[in-house]
């Protein structure tokens, strides 16, 4: 693969039409981002999203942020890598991670198990498959916040994808994985100069990642008080998360993990009105850092 640029657009698509979602990859595009990511949770399946960015845009990559290695077994998620990778150019990366509790017990049905465990296996399989597709090289890389996690991901794959992060984990991971290594960082951020506004857009969108524990204990690690993690946050927590201001601010928070380590920076764009949808008019201020 090329390689995969500095700049992506993380977005959340809540449930957007094919024209919404081909309408956001064009305007990532256009404005020179290299790569669209996207979850995959309770709503649309990872594979197919990629195929609809992939037929929508000529140079732009579609980045899984993550696929949910539970939701597929390990042959079936890189025949899919393989097969978008061989018809829209070698554009597609695969984010793998294990997910979270509910939403592979909850929601799935499957047992949760040891994650680090889990994805060694799982990238073990991955690599056993025997295709009747020519050999390419992978573009796969782990969701990956701790130590052991980010480790693996440098040692079986291209990098790691962290979300949820701050400047100071990017450092502490860009020494675990290496100087070569992809370190695709994903940062929220919020266009407004108003600090009311953006802290209730900040604490709405965190509030769904708030109980989960993998991201609890990372920002315990980086810092953070229990006190700080309630039902809202408090202003320092939700500052760290979505970076907001007016376009120069927010671009010096994305400096700093750029600074850090990071060899990617993926922007989530979070709309000041509240909309679940993306802000476009974000991502067009930000397209030049």
């Amino acid at each position: 693969m090329k390689e995969l640029g500095k700049r992506g657009v993380w977005i959340f698509p809540d449930s957007p039409s094919a024209r919404e979602v081909a309408t956001w990859a064009q305007r990532a595009e256009g404005l020179g981002y290299d790569a669209l990511w996207y979850p995959e949770g309770t709503g649309f399946e990872s594979f197919g999203f990629a195929g609809l960015v992939l037929s929508e845009t000529e140079r732009l990559c579609a980045a899984s942020g993550i696929a949910n290695i539970y939701a597929r077994d390990a042959v079936a998620a890189i025949a899919g890598h393989d097969t978008l990778n061989h018809f829209y150019g070698d554009r597609f990366v695969l984010g793998l991670g294990v997910s979270h509790v509910p939403l592979v017990e909850g929601f799935r049905g499957h047992t949760y198990a040891k994650p680090v465990a889990t994805m060694r296996a799982y990238l073990d399989a991955m690599d056993a498959a025997e295709l009747a597709m020519p050999t390419q090289e992978r573009n796969v890389v782990l969701a990956a916040l701790g130590p052991r996690m980010l480790a693996l991901a440098a040692e079986r794959t291209r990098g790691a994808h962290p979300y949820n992060v701050t400047p100071e984990h990017t450092a502490r991971a860009r020494e675990i994985v290496g100087p070569d290594a992809w370190l695709c960082v994903e940062q929220k951020v919020c266009v407004t100069p108003d600090a009311s506004t953006a802290r209730n857009v900040a604490a709405q969108t965190l509030g769904i990642y708030m109980p989960l524990t993998n991201y609890r204990n990372n920002w315990l690690s980086l810092g953070f008080g229990e006190d700080e993690l309630g039902e809202r946050g408090s202003d320092r927590f939700l500052d760290a998360m979505v970076a907001w201001g007016r376009p120069e601010a927010v671009r010096a928070r994305i400096r700093e993990h750029f600074d850090a380590g990071a060899s990617h920076v993926c922007i989530q764009p979070l709309d000041p009105a509240g909309s679940t949808a993306p802000d476009l008019n974000a991502i067009e201020a930000l397209a030049a850092l």
